[in-house]
């Protein structure tokens, strides 16, 4: 179903799953420097032409692990036909001083962004390898159309994709997040990681910040938001009326929906991760 994995593609697992396959693999990585895995799920439609793709992004301290076995997305993708990819959060294994030392920086924290501070900026460039590298192997190994790609995530992942595709829209065509940092540059997290990334200079964290890039991008298409009212995050870390207020004054239709008593847990993604891949699959003329 899969296309065979050449050797700078190795496969660590492989699962049979709703008629299509759940596998990762390991590759050298040139963005980062270092091995890098990534989870993805081909649907059983697969092998009959190149599928549409949605990349996931994970939160702090998850790797591709926790969304492809806590979030329950395959039975629907294979329904829908849609592949599905999950990288990790960040560099593994780059040995930089302090890197383990905490859950919102370094390792399982690379917040999506090509680092420009030593000793960071020598394999922190996680911008680089979600929007360039990865689409770049997943094109070459696998049944996928490359010209209908999706992103979407959770919390710091959900700023990923915010960001790349605010930034560059005319690589996607379909976004949604759930729970997330939405202004980076405003909360504890986003302030802590840009300054350590990218520098104390505030100008060069507005590219990947969510609601400032809002009041300037070409994005026109649907964005679907959905936030819990008992996540303990939000008002902090979250805020996702700042982006919801930015969208609103620059014409981008956002859906934002408070729901009820959920968390920002798993149990939260998994609840409404039916609603983002039917929403990707509208986009990418699945549906």
């Amino acid at each position: 179903m899969s296309a065979a994995p050449r050797s700078d593609l190795e496969l660590i697992r492989r699962h049979r799953a709703f008629a299509g396959e759940q596998a990762v693999y390991r590759h050298p990585s040139v963005s980062t420097g270092t091995p890098m895995e990534f989870s993805i799920f081909i649907p059983p439609q697969a092998a009959e032409g190149a599928r549409p793709v949605v990349f996931y992004l994970s939160g702090l301290t998850c790797t591709w692990a926790n969304v492809t076995e806590k979030g329950g997305f395959q039975r629907l993708a294979a329904e829908l036909g849609l592949i599905v990819v999950c990288p990790d959060t960040s560099p593994r294994g780059a040995d930089l001083p302090g890197e383990d030392e905490a859950y919102d920086f370094g390792s399982g924290a690379g917040f999506y962004v090509d680092a420009t501070v030593d000793p960071w900026s020598r394999h922190y460039r996680m911008a680089t390898y979600v929007e360039e590298e990865l689409p770049a192997l997943v094109a070459a190994h696998f049944p996928a159309d490359i010209n209908r790609l999706g992103l979407f995530g959770h919390s710091m992942g959900g700023h990923g994709a915010l960001t790349m595709a605010l930034r560059t829209p005319e690589r996607y065509r379909s976004l949604s997040a759930l729970a997330p940092v939405v202004a980076p540059s405003q909360v504890p997290w986003g302030r802590k990681a840009f300054a350590g990334y990218l520098g104390p200079e505030t100008g060069a964290w507005r590219r990947y910040d969510a609601t400032a890039l809002a009041r300037e991008t070409r994005w026109r298409g649907p964005i679907l938001i959905d936030q819990g009212t008992a996540d303990e995050f939000r008002e902090v870390q979250l805020r996702p009326e700042l982006f919801a207020a930015a969208c609103a004054g620059a014409g981008i239709p956002v859906e934002l929906r408070l729901q009820e008593g959920y968390d920002h847990s798993y149990y939260f993604i998994a609840t409404f991760m039916d609603d983002h891949l039917r929403h990707h699959a509208r986009q990418l003329g699945l549906a």
